[in-house]
This record gives C-alpha cells, structure tokens and sequence, in this order.
C-alpha cells in the first residue's frame, strides 16, 4: 500500500458505547480519506488469526475474546505516510500515556479496550486489508 494507506479498526468498546461518529469525524479532521470501510463482527476464531501475532502473549485470550465481543468497523486510509500519521493520532495503546486529544486519550478504557486498532507498519497494514477486504473492496 506504498506508504499512503494504512488499515483501522474502530473497536467494540468504541462501537457499543457510540463514539463511532466523533472517532470518525477526528479521522476526517485530520485529512485522512476512507477508501473502504465495512461494519463486521469477528468470530472468536477470526480474532484468534487477525492478533496471531501476539499468541503465547499474556493479553492474547482477552484481546482476542473483546474483539470477538461486538460490531466493528474496519477501515482501510488514505494519507501522506498514512501509517506514522494515524499512529500519532491514535496515541499510545495505553491510554493514560496517550497525549492529550489523540483519539485513544479521548476513548479509550484501558489497553486493550482503547477504542481504536491502527496498523503499526506498511507491511503490516498490507496484511491486514488483506484479512477483511477483497481487492474489489479496496477501491484504490
């Protein structure tokens, strides 16, 4: 995806409790074009595979069960260094040490129910359209 897409998914937490249209509307603030986007909801299985990378990790059966818990919405974004970017607007996973305004210090709970999930690096922004999104769904 070249450095000028990157991959987010507004989390349960997010979804359920409303904040769904103000966490869009920051993404939109911030210049960042929505190339694709769909409500799903992750089977157990499907959330198992999407966070494989973190199996063996003490976190891994509580993400995996929270974001199998509700609708999400996936996306894939379009920006100028769309990955950098979107994680300074994200903030960190922990939200007591997000900055102030980024979308997790206004949103999140705690680390694993931090509202948002934004993909750390182009590669693995690529592999993670790929997991939700057909290349006739990806528009770009």
């Amino acid at each position: 995806m070249n450095g000028n897409y990157t991959f987010a998914i507004i989390k349960p937490n997010a979804v359920r409790t409303g904040k769904t249209g103000p966490i869009l509307s920051i993404i939109n603030e911030a210049a960042f074009e929505i190339v694709a986007m769909k409500m799903t909801r992750m089977s157990l299985e499907q959330a198992k595979d999407f966070y494989s990378i973190h199996k063996g990790k003490p976190f891994f059966d509580t993400l995996v069960e929270f974001m199998s818990s509700g609708p999400v919405f996936v996306m894939i974004l379009k920006h100028k260094n769309a990955v950098e970017e979107f994680r300074k607007l994200i903030g960190a996973t922990d939200p007591e040490k997000a900055e102030p305004g980024t979308i997790r210090k206004l949103f999140a709970v705690s680390v694993t129910m931090n509202a948002i999930h934004g993909s750390d690096s182009d590669e693995n922004a690529v592999r993670e359209a790929d997991f939700f999104f057909s290349e006739s769904e990806r528009y770009f």
